[in-house]
């Protein structure tokens, strides 16, 4: 079956499937799902873990593990094996996944965590085994626009009140890094505790950690918000995020925008999408100048022109926002 956050606890109340899949990017989503299932085992019994992290091509004995899986322990008659894939792939080594998620049963739990899955025609057999003999969770991030209530809530379990005021600096300090925002309200929870917090204390008591991905980026050009898509190019900047992969997010933005603007894409899709809907200013977008600008920015990212390429991609942003900058010079 498909799982998500919210019916999980109330799944494994009712009862504890022979195998869980649970695969994302989102680390503290998906180890908060992972701690409620390994939760529900021990209640029922399952006082033995074993842990196996499994790299695509790597070395891992996955006959010892079966054997080990099937083998009765002298001290638990239940187990969990907990199998970890951060890159979400296996080769070959599927098959050998599948013989584990088949050996599953009242005696043993099998808990994989994964990176993010490929979908459609593209997942793998080994998922897909999981999910008919057991349940898939699949953690997604938080959207930009969930997040102020996600963190609001937060806080109310942990006992304190916040302004809007706060809650929106919050927003922009942790945006992106679950960790981190949990990590901030449990200071704050310890700072004031019963109490309320405004955006002063979150400024005395929060540092900024925030991270950014290329999606993001493009969320903030879908939507035509220029001041977040500069801060997002910023943000990644400072990672140390590749120029080349801004550019591809960038360009992707662009092609989108022209098909709307010449009746080739698909409305539904485009709101599904999340793009703004009133784009009469970015209808007439010098599309041919904004190819050559990013065309630009591609050859100073690969050092074969010359200027700072982020500047180039602040200017690339802010017009696909609808926000005429600086006219493209040269060539």
């Amino acid at each position: 079956m498909k799982l998500q956050l919210d019916n999980l606890i109330a799944q494994l109340e009712q009862r504890l499937l022979p195998v869980y899949l649970i695969s994302g990017d989102e680390p503290l989503q998906a180890g908060e799902a992972a701690d409620g299932v390994r939760a529900a085992a021990r209640a029922r019994g399952y006082t033995e873990r074993e842990v196996h992290f499994i790299e695509r091509g790597g070395a891992a004995s996955w006959e010892d593990i079966l054997q080990s899986a099937q083998s009765l322990s002298l001290f638990a008659s239940r187990r969990i094996v907990e199998i970890r894939i951060p890159s979400g792939k296996l080769g070959n080594e599927g098959a050998m996944l599948l013989r584990l998620i088949e050996a599953a049963g009242e005696d043993l739990l099998v808990l994989i965590l994964s990176g993010r899955i490929e979908g459609g025609a593209k997942t793998p057999a080994w998922a897909l085994a999981a999910e008919e003999r057991g349940a898939w969770l699949a953690v997604w991030p938080i959207e930009a626009g969930r997040l102020p209530g996600w963190l609001k809530g937060r806080l109310k379990v942990a006992g304190v009140e916040a302004t809007d005021e706060a809650i929106a600096l919050l927003v922009a300090r942790t945006e992106g890094n679950l960790l981190a925002a949990r990590q901030e309200i449990d200071r704050l929870a310890l700072l004031y505790a019963g109490g309320r917090v405004g955006a002063t204390d979150v400024a005395g008591s929060v540092g900024d950690s925030t991270r950014f991905t290329v999606f993001n980026l493009g969320d903030a050009v879908a939507a035509a918000d220029a001041a977040r898509a500069l801060r997002v190019l910023t943000g990644l900047r400072s990672e140390g995020e590749e120029a080349v992969l801004v550019i591809w997010a960038l360009l992707r933005e662009l092609r989108g925008l022209e098909a709307e603007a010449s009746g080739r894409s698909d409305p539904a899709a485009m709101r599904q999408r999340g793009w703004a809907p009133p784009r009469a200013r970015r209808a007439a977008l010098p599309f041919a100048e904004l190819t050559r600008r990013a065309a630009r920015a591609d050859r100073m990212a690969k050092g074969a022109a010359r200027g700072e390429v982020w500047d180039e991609l602040a200017l690339l942003a802010t017009e696909l926002c609808g926000v005429r900058a600086l006219p493209l010079q040269g060539t």
